[in-house]
């Protein structure tokens, strides 16, 4: 399995007046512009995806929906309640790896910091302790080689909101900002660059 993970794009402030449900509150409206632009660099980089999972909550459903309308025939888009803000990344992994066929898959979940973060550490390390924190609108890329488990995925690549962005410029305006490398020498650029224990 390849697994995109995804966060949410820039919503608007935590205003208990407007939005007393806080899982209503949505993107804001430079939120918007800035997650489509991030989104047509991710679909121009990364290509077909078989689906997008995203938490329920308005700004991460937003953000799928702009994910989603990158492509010319959008993947189908479901929502996941194990992706909720606050939410554990055990079960997001368990529900990886009951997917029939997933050893195949290309998936995009779509969800929020802390959980993100954390489902990235479970996935590479076997501990749910975040291995990264990813920007609004921000990506990493996984792959299982072998099975969906604890531990075991490798990483391909990070990329903030701006990265995805420049992804999806022409060659003459990237200026030296390379699209991710693909395959093995993905993989030991991803390698090389893990944190090493002291």
């Amino acid at each position: 399995m390849e697994l995109f993970a995804v966060r949410h794009g820039p919503a608007k402030d935590r205003d208990p007046r407007r939005w007393p449900d806080d899982t209503a509150r949505p993107l804001s409206r430079e939120g918007v512009a800035a997650t489509r632009a991030a989104a047509r660099g991710f679909a121009a980089a990364v290509g077909k995806v078989d689906e997008i999972a995203s938490s329920p909550l308005a700004r991460a459903r937003s953000t799928a929906e702009l994910l989603a309308e990158a492509y010319p025939r959008p993947p189908r888009l479901v929502l996941w309640e194990e992706l909720a803000s606050g939410a554990l990344a055990a079960p997001i992994l368990e529900r990886l790896a009951d997917r029939p066929g997933h050893r195949e898959e290309r998936l995009v979940v779509v969800g929020h910091e802390p959980t993100l973060g954390a489902l990235l550490g479970l996935a590479l390390t076997g501990e749910p302790v975040p291995f990264a924190r990813l920007a609004k609108a921000g990506a990493a890329a996984l792959s299982f080689p072998r099975r969906v488990a604890p531990g075991g995925a490798q990483l391909d690549w990070l990329a903030t909101r701006k990265q995805l962005t420049s992804w999806g410029r022409p060659p003459s305006e990237r200026a030296g900002r390379a699209r991710p490398a693909s395959g093995r020498v993905r993989a030991r650029r991803a390698r090389r660059a893990a944190p090493r224990s002291a």
